[in-house]
Parts: structure tokens; sequence; C-alpha cells
């Protein structure tokens, strides 16, 4: 099912979509990232009544917990426009010992952009990279161990990191005092939904 509002009169030019997720494996974070580039019927070859799949590449990377420090990296180029795209795939070894948190998107640019790499996995590192530090949240919420990172390390990874977060801001200053901000706004409609009191979200 799409997340856009529906295409009504317009007509597609050009159908770009990501895919990622994050996994424990009760060590590391597995990363998996896709990105699939579909060019609408007719478009490439008069007649067709397909669309055509002219990127899609996939990425699974390894990263340590706590460091956030990747250590393992698997690129594949399922589809791709030219025989040599995939000569590029080795390049990206060099993200191993890199830290996925801040200073990432920076990294990549500098490591992968322009003829140094391929824009298509750029764009996917870049998509990928928020989503591991959303599900660090999510790791110290499920997990008791000594290797998730601390709920504490919440103020500082997200630090600057958008006007929410910004340093002189509300919400920091509140979480500096020793409060608790307010639940994130989906799971106090969720908790009213299932008849339970918003408060409940912090004694979980």
């Amino acid at each position: 099912m799409s997340i856009l509002p529906p295409d009504g009169d317009l007509q597609i030019l050009h159908h770009r979509t990501y895919d990622t997720k994050v996994y424990t494996d009760g060590t590391d974070l597995i990363a998996r990232g896709a990105i699939c580039d579909r060019k609408p019927p007719g478009t490439l070859i008069a007649g067709d009544t397909e669309s055509i799949v002219m990127h899609h590449m996939v990425i699974e990377l390894r990263i340590a917990v706590p460091t956030l420090e990747i250590t393992g990296v698997n690129l594949d180029f399922e589809e791709f426009p030219h025989p040599e795209c995939p000569s590029i795939i080795k390049a990206y070894e060099q993200l191993v010992g890199l830290s996925i948190a801040r200073g990432f998107t920076h990294k990549t640019r500098e490591l992968f952009g322009g003829p140094r790499g391929c824009t298509h996995v750029v764009a996917l590192l870049q998509a990928l990279a928020p989503a591991v530090v959303q599900s660090t949240w999510s790791l110290s919420k499920i997990t008791e161990s000594s290797n998730g990172p601390a709920a504490e390390d919440g103020e500082i990874r997200n630090l600057n990191t958008c006007h929410i977060w910004a340093e002189d801001g509300p919400q920091v200053q509140l979480i500096r005092r020793g409060e608790k901000s307010e639940p994130p706004i989906p799971a106090i409609r969720r908790l009213i939904e299932l008849g339970r009191d918003p408060r409940e979200f912090y004694d979980q």
C-alpha cells in the first residue's frame, strides 16, 4: 500500500521507493535497505504495458552496539542500466569502521559522491542511517542487556539533529532538568484507542 496521496489525474513520470528495516540479532544491529526506480509503462518502450525497473539496489549493514560502528557490509545490484554499474560494489567496503551516527551523511558523500560511487546507493545510505538511529530507541525499550544503549544516550544522539532537539530548545532543557517529555503523539493516540491511560507509556 502506498503512503503517498492518490495519483488522481496526474501522469506518473518516475516512481522511486525506499524500504528500510533494522533488526537485532541479540548482539548487533542488522540494517537492511533497498532502493527501486521504476519507469511507467510506455516511457522507455513505446506501446509497452508494463513498468520497467531501472535501479534496484539492496544493502545490509552489521552495526555494533552501542558504538554504532559498521562492522560488515553486503551490497547487491539486482537491477541496473549499464554492465559496469556493479563494478563499484567493492568500494562500499570502506563503510566498515565508520559510525553510522553523527557525521555519517557527510562522510558517505566524501567517500562515494560523484564519480567515486553510485548516486543511488549514496541516497539509500542517507535514508538508512536515520532508521538505524531510530532503532536504538526501540532497542533500549525492549532489552535489559547491558549491551543496549542507555536511555540517557537518547539526548546525546538527538542533540541538534532537528529543531525539536535544538540544544537551547525547550525539549532538551526539559530533559536536562530531569523531567520527562510528553510521550510521542502516535503512542498517546494508540493508548487511548486501547482504552489505556497515556501516562502508562513511561511505566512499561
